[in-house]
């Protein structure tokens, strides 16, 4: 069978990675085509058709910035998709590219799968009319989701488990506290994690007020969760404190060794939560995008954890609730009260419950056999 996969950004290429290779197990003459990253890549020994760091364009004022880029690409996919007549088409997350493509593919006869909704449920709920009529089989990693494909618009969907039980399940710590801070040249002492996001917009526009509170916690010290997709001197450039520290690409050793973390708004939420970190959400973007997306989006929360629960299990700092002094109460509060730290605990255990089990991307590779053979 010939595949052609599609995600966008980090957390989509990890969550494909791990499918592909569970389709690689069920079908030894897999052949792929792929749209990610590294991961991706490195999974099926495959190159990539495009790196995801050349079409991930998040938020309106970006989208409409590198409009003709992504029209361009979109433009590209269609043809490489008709040139390589695919029996079946993944698509992973990335609804603002994918849902473009989705159409067109199903016009070709391919079998059309979709791994990870869109955020239908919570804003642009007229896609679930291009997803029914243009996605065969859609795996969601949420209950709710579900319940809500089902009910609210009597479209049927696997539940599948959340893909970061997966990956979190799988990794082990290379390093003890001790060895970590010596191969990444840190002090000794306790650690909060800074975990800035996945894109420069997202970094612009928080990394400065989340590292600037640092004098305030002088006996912990300050790591920012880098990706190499960044050189370390930007990141330097939003950081004004002494004790403030970068490791590259080792979120997961990174969270395994913090005692709290300041996260902005996204999967790294989620990450967090299932690592047992407490943690203060943030999320500042331009003006313009908030303000449009505050019109459009339908959710009493945006940090993952407390959307999940539908409940504010950690604090959330948003847009102009974001800055210092906010944010220095909220950290010192999920640090040094034992109540506090007790309750989200306790509000962690659920919602890892709530997730389902490990299995997320075998269940999936393994419901696409099944469907391709119906």
């Amino acid at each position: 069978m010939k595949y052609y996969v599609i995600a966008g950004e980090a957390s989509g290429d990890l969550h494909g990675a791990n499918v592909l290779r569970e389709i690689a197990r069920n079908d030894a003459s897999a052949e792929f085509r792929l749209w990610g990253g590294e991961r991706m890549s490195d999974a099926v020994q495959t190159p990539l058709v495009k790196h995801y760091k050349t079409y991930d364009y998040m938020g309106i004022v970006e989208v409409i910035k590198h409009l003709r880029t992504i029209l361009k690409n979109i433009a590209f996919c269609k043809q490489d998709i008709a040139q390589y007549k695919p029996d079946a088409i993944l698509f992973i997350d990335f609804p603002g590219f994918n849902l473009r493509i989705a159409p067109y593919a199903k016009s070709l006869g391919i079998k059309t799968f979709y791994f990870i909704s869109p955020t239908v449920w919570a804003w642009k709920e007229s896609r679930v009319k291009t997803i029914q009529a243009s996605v065969d089989h859609m795996f969601v990693e949420l209950p709710f989701v579900k319940t809500f494909y089902e009910t609210r618009h009597n479209y049927h969907v696997d539940f599948v488990g959340h893909p970061l039980l997966d990956s979190i399940h799988a990794f082990s710590p290379k390093y003890t506290y001790e060895q970590f801070i010596q191969k990444f040249t840190l002090p000794q002492k306790p650690i909060i994690a800074v975990m800035p996001g996945s894109r420069e917009y997202e970094i612009r526009e928080n990394l400065l007020t989340m590292q600037a509170i640092s004098h305030n916690f002088s006996e912990y010290e300050f790591v920012i969760a880098g990706m190499s997709r960044f050189s370390k001197e930007f990141y330097t450039k939003y950081i004004t404190a002494s004790n403030v520290s970068i490791v590259f690409d080792a979120t997961y050793e990174l969270l395994s060794k913090a005692d709290a973390a300041i996260v902005v708004s996204g999967t790294a939420t989620l990450e967090t939560a299932l690592f047992g970190v407490p943690q203060v959400i943030v999320y500042k973007t331009s003006p313009i995008t908030f303000y449009i997306a505050k019109m459009v989006v339908n959710l009493n929360f945006l940090g993952l954890p407390n959307l999940i629960m539908n409940e504010q299990i950690v604090p959330e700092l948003l847009q102009k609730d974001m800055y210092s002094k906010n944010l220095n109460a909220s950290l010192h509060n999920v640090l040094f009260s034992s109540e506090v730290r007790k309750q989200i605990a306790e509000k962690y255990a659920a919602l890892r419950e709530k997730l389902g089990n490990v299995g997320a991307a075998k269940r999936t590779a393994d419901l696409i056999q099944k469907y391709l053979h119906e």
